[in-house]
């Protein structure tokens, strides 16, 4: 097995004629296939890359079917079933020749496209148990998987049961009361009827609790005698001539008590065939008399042909599935369709619309050898029953190993006996025996076709999307497809689901829904790394979107903020984070962390270790966000790191945004009992608790100064460990306060400058979410001996009408709020800074006690270094004590009166 495995593939190119793995290295394999587990997984250095190997000791002694007797045999059987011997006038006899072809060309078309996609997915790389469910779940992702998986599951119960089904009504018309072989051999009844359908799963139950060798031999078995019953068939249409077929006692339409009601064969005749060119429906004696249609006609011509998954469904009892499942499922895909093709032309010159449409099981009658039909009919439909059986116990096995379904189905993967799932096998039989007591086989058929049209459907969606996501792994060996066969596919097996029953397709899709939404959000499997199309398919459509949206078109009017977040200590942080997260208002929000120290030219990347924590606490706070770590020898160096490498093309950030730099120790609401954002998952030495000490204030004022360098918006936030209590409550506060003035500079265009406009957007569109839409937005105006420190001509328009007016042109709802006292304070001004600046924050302070957050205009650093300390100084006393505050600094307009 290994050897096959490493050895390279029949037909490439070797540069070296030493084999791989040669007999005298037979030990070492022994001891390789001991020591790898089923998937182990080998990484290579440090990399993300991995290779996965096969299967190994234990799992390939159950690998011992090859294509005939693991796939060919089960496909024909499954694809003939009671359809081959039993429904063949039914379809004819209603439908007529054409029709007929027509339907057999729609449905084969269906299930070659559908087979391309399987080829394409079974090829593209190592096939377990599971079948269909398998390659769909590896593909779409756990939740669709699940979901498509249980109903594929279903698929097979239910056709176990049509089989089932079929194989009794032929065991009754040829030894029940007036059967052609014995009449009166066996009684005749509904619960007569319901006990042979019931000892026949039972018999299907013992055989598969035998094993998969004991199906296989017992499928190559029965082919090879269904065949030989074809021929005696075909051989019969040749070989007879006029005959009169008596009508079965079982059709209650047409008899009567007195005598006996027969239909003509009349051998190959020319005009017996152009009787039966076109549709002629009748009505179905095994359902009462319904009316038949063309969608029951289908119905029932696809359940007869739906078995292309019996042979992927023992993927894991193939010796080489990728091989085996293309092979097998196309030879007998085409073998059944010449098969079917050959005996609706032979049945439609041959036999009259009455005869077809009153005895479905006209070719007993007809037969030279009578028994042949009755032996082919009861061993193809009983054979079907079992590869269905035995193939929906296989995905029950692989649902429940994968743990779909949580602690439900743990009781199967320890049932398993000798490779043989035992538990999966009689949960299968006994869900068989439930759907028997439904009765009629046509009733069945539409369901088994719904289901299995759903299933083929999820397979063709997860080869198109594999295909046009384009993903380099994506590489089968079977080449014989393209997203426009997987297309086709797709879109016929819909169409066709709601042909054959809208109420059932519909009843079906809304159960997948509910099954994917119930998975997705309750079953373990949904952190399964298995991949899921899906981030393929969105990588793919997120890249072509983000090279269409291009920055020279950018416009005011869609202006977002798209905000880096630094962030040093993320225990101390939540609040802040959460915060900011309401802020973006839909634009790109990053979370920015820098790792201070020399990097080592040998050892890993240190953030290559946080990146996960990182992003299960993006999960945690529930914030929209991604996350940039870096390296560098200072946290100012990281900064510019940052700023110019976060974001792709159009989509980069444009505003900035740190935490104030002061001597608080730092709290941690990761492990707080009172905290908002408590999760003990999150230990200590995963995120250490830092504080801002190794900042010195310089540094810290050069980090702002350089952010407004690269033409960045600025914000700094002080408090937001108060945010904590506050967004409990924010009920309890009633203003989103905007100071828009310049408190070290103070101007009589400072509310009209860029800065205040960029800081009553950004309030505004706080006050915007949900959260905090009913607190008001209150801009502070600071009017008092504004026209006597500024020497204003009395006449001018007031500064609270000019601010007034603004903001209803730019559509901000906030309300104006005279500060009483800055006489006072600005009279203080340039006498003694220290004096003034505590006597600012005093004003602030005074207003903030129904305040849930506070915006203040930030000015620019001085471009000397030596002011930047006493600058960094004026704003800590400024913001001292404060509730949750924001300075705020624009570089650009932000707001747009215009359409």
């Amino acid at each position: 097995m290994i050897d096959k495995m490493l050895a390279p593939e029949e037909g490439s190119t070797n540069h070296s004629e030493t084999p791989l793995v040669s007999s005298s290295n037979n030990n070492i394999m022994r001891k390789l296939s001991g020591f790898f587990n089923r998937n182990q997984t080998i990484s290579s250095g440090s990399g993300t890359g991995y290779v996965e190997f096969g299967t190994f000791s234990e799992e390939s002694s159950t690998r011992t079917l090859g294509t005939f007797a693991g796939v060919f045999s089960p496909v024909t059987l499954s694809m003939f079933s009671a359809l081959i011997f039993l429904r063949m006038g039914y379809i004819v006899g209603n439908a007529g020749l054409l029709v007929t072809l027509a339907q057999f060309a729609i449905a084969y078309a269906i299930l070659v496209f559908t087979v391309m996609s399987v080829c394409a997915i079974s090829t593209n790389g190592a096939i377990e148990g599971g079948g269909a469910y398998f390659m769909i779940s590896r593909t779409l992702g756990p939740d669709f998987g699940g979901s498509i998986g249980t109903l594929f599951f279903l698929a097979n119960i239910v056709s176990s049961a049509l089989c089932i089904s079929g194989c009794v009504e032929g065991l009754v018309e040829n030894f029940g009361p007036s059967g052609y072989l014995i009449g009166d051999l066996i009684p005749d009844g509904r619960w007569w009827e319901f006990l042979y359908c019931t000892s026949l799963n039972i018999l299907n139950l013992l055989i598969c609790l035998i094993g998969a060798s004991m199906f296989a031999k017992t499928t190559v078995f029965i082919l090879v005698l269904v065949c030989g019953c074809l021929a005696i068939t075909f051989f019969t249409f040749f070989y007879d001539g006029f005959l009169e077929i008596p009508i079965p006692d079982s059709n209650t339409l047409i008899q009567n008590a007195t005598e006996h009601v027969t239909r003509n064969y009349t051998g190959l005749q020319g005009a017996t065939l152009r009787s039966n060119l076109w549709p002629q429906y009748g009505r179905d004696y095994t359902s009462k008399g319904e009316l038949v249609t063309f969608a029951t006609v289908f119905g029932v011509l696809f359940s007869g042909v739906t078995g292309i998954m019996a042979g992927a469904n023992m993927s894991g009892e193939l010796k080489n599935p990728g091989k085996s499942i293309p092979r097998g499922t196309l030879s007998a895909v085409t073998f059944t369709l010449v098969v079917y093709l050959s005996i609706s032309l032979l049945t439609s010159a041959t036999c009259t619309k009455e005869l077809m449409q009153n005895d479905y099981l006209f070719m007993a009658g007809i037969s030279v050898f009578p028994a042949s039909v009755a032996m082919g009919l009861l061993t193809a439909t009983w054979s079907a029953a079992l590869s269905n059986v035995i193939g929906g116990s296989r995905v029950l096995e692989a649902l429940a190993k994968d743990r779909v379904f949580g602690p439900f189905l743990d009781f199967i993967p320890k049932g398993t006996w000798k490779g043989n799932p035992v538990a999966a096998v009689i949960a299968s039989a006994v869900l068989v025996q439930f759907v028997l007591l439904i009765g009629s086989l046509n009733l069945i058929a539409q369901l088994n076709s719904v289901l299995f049209l759903l299933s083929y459907l999820a397979t063709n969606l997860a080869c198109l999307g594999l295909e046009l996501a384009g993903a380099p792994n994506f590489r089968p060996s079977f080449m014989y497809f393209s997203w426009h066969t997987a297309l086709v596919g797709l879109l016929g097996t819909m169409v066709m689901m709601f042909v054959i029953s809208p109420i059932y397709s519909a009843c079906s899709i809304l159960l997948c829904v509910l099954l994917v939404v119930c998975l997705h959000l309750f079953s373990p499997s949904k952190e399964a790394q298995w991949g899921s199309i899906s981030q393929a398919l969105i990588f793919h459509q997120v890249r072509k979107y983000l090279l269409l949206l291009d920055s020279r078109k950018d416009h005011v009017k869609f202006w977002r903020p798209q905000i880096l977040l630094l962030v040093n200590s993320p225990r101390s942080a939540c609040p802040l984070i959460d915060f900011i997260n309401v802020l973006k208002k839909g634009g790109l929000y990053v979370l920015g962390h820098i790792e201070t120290g020399e990097t080592s030219d040998n050892g890993p990347d240190p953030t290559l270790s946080q990146q996960l924590h990182w992003l299960n606490l993006i999960d945690h706070l529930k914030v929209k966000a991604f996350v940039e770590l870096t390296v560098a020898k200072t946290v100012r160096e990281g900064l510019r790191h940052l700023i110019r490498l976060s974001g792709m093309g159009a989509m980069k950030p444009n505003t900035v945004v740190f935490g104030f730099l002061d001597n608080q120790d730092p709290q941690d609401f990761l492990q707080s009992n009172d905290s908002d954002y408590q999760n003990q998952e999150f230990e200590n030495d995963v995120f250490p608790l830092r504080s801002n000490n190794t900042l010195q204030p310089i540094e810290y004022v050069q980090m702002m100064r350089d952010v407004l360098n690269i033409n960045k918006n600025l914000c700094l936030c002080r408090n937001f460990s108060k945010f904590r209590k506050d967004s409990k409550s924010v009920s309890t506060k009633k203003y989103i306060d905007v100071w828009p003035v310049n408190f070290l500079d103070p101007g009589e265009n400072d509310a009209f400058d860029t800065t205040s406009l960029f800081m009553m957007q950004l309030a505004c569109i706080v006050n915007m979410s949900s959260r905090w839409s009913k607190l008001r937005l209150r801009v502070c105006v600071c009017d008092e001996a504004r026209t006597s420190y500024f020497s204003l001509d009395s006449s001018a328009q007031s500064h609270s009408d000019r601010l007034r007016h603004m903001l209803r042109r730019l559509r901000i709802e906030a309300e104006l709020f005279p500060v009483h006292g800055w006489r006072a304070v600005i009279e203080s001004h340039g006498c003694d800074d220290d004096r003034y600046l505590r006597s600012v924050n005093t004003l602030i302070l005074q207003q903030t006690e129904e305040t849930a957050v506070t915006f203040i205009y930030l000015p620019p650093p001085p471009s000397d270094n030596g002011k930047l300390e006493q600058f960094y100084n004026s704003l800590e006393i400024l913001s001292r004590n404060l509730p949750p505050a924001i300075f705020v600094h624009g570089v650009s307009t932000v707001t747009s009166t215009s359409l």
